[in-house]
């Protein structure tokens, strides 16, 4: 399974200190959000990527103390039925 960020014009990214709201326009909803979202949503760019180049963009630009792929996933599948990443 890959994944790709929701069009980029139809996401407004605010952070806001530790948090970062998120409003998606296509569903008119504002997600408030806590790291690693907005850091997968960057590492995500306009790419579809698997897991594991995910996991390689993160690792490359974060200190990641334990990559968990399963945890990824999820958190992805999450992303994903909140409409902010789309499955390819």
């Amino acid at each position: 399974m890959r994944y790709r960020a929701a069009d980029r014009a139809s996401l407004r990214i605010v952070p806001l200190d530790v948090l970062t709201a998120i409003y998606h326009r296509a569903s008119g909803q504002t997600h408030i959000v806590e790291a690693p979202v907005p850091e997968i949503l960057a590492a995500l760019g306009d790419d579809a990527l698997d897991v594991g180049a995910i996991l390689d963009r993160l690792a490359r630009d974060y200190a990641l103390i334990d990559p968990d792929p399963a945890a990824l996933a999820d958190r992805l599948e999450e992303l994903a039925a909140a409409g902010l990443v789309i499955r390819t």
